[in-house]
């Protein structure tokens, strides 16, 4: 008799497209809210993106923005993002678009946004959309 059982775990999410290159490309800019040049990260933006409850969005959603405590990183998750972008006055998804245009991932990006647009979510290992 088998006393305890494990729990299977849910398959890794296989959607959500990465890029370490492209992350990279982000945090080659200054702060798109402040224009600070120090302690920048990729911040992804949420919002009217691929990304949900508890999961992160592709890294073409990323922006650049300041790190630290005082940072707009954080401060973009204390006031919420509606809230950091209307005060800012910028428009975060035109932002998106002119990191996209400029990253050295931008075929492999608007690829992946092409296949989407026809509802293509992956790939199976033999190289078949689903």
């Amino acid at each position: 008799m088998n006393l305890i059982r494990k729990i299977q775990k849910a398959k890794p999410r296989t959607d959500r497209w990465k890029s370490q290159r492209h992350l990279k490309h982000v945090r080659s800019h200054a702060c798109c809210a402040c224009d600070s040049e120090v302690n920048i990260e990729a911040a992804h933006l949420r919002n009217e993106t691929d990304g949900g409850m508890g999961r992160k969005p592709s890294d073409y959603f990323a922006l650049p923005l300041c790190g630290g405590p005082e940072g707009c990183h954080a401060r973009q998750h204390r006031v919420g993002e509606e809230t950091l972008w209307s005060v800012i006055g910028k428009d975060p998804f035109a932002i998106i678009e002119a990191l996209i245009a400029s990253s050295p991932m931008r075929s492999e990006i608007n690829g992946v946004r092409s296949d989407r647009e026809l509802g293509i979510t992956g790939y199976y290992p033999d190289g078949s959309p689903y």
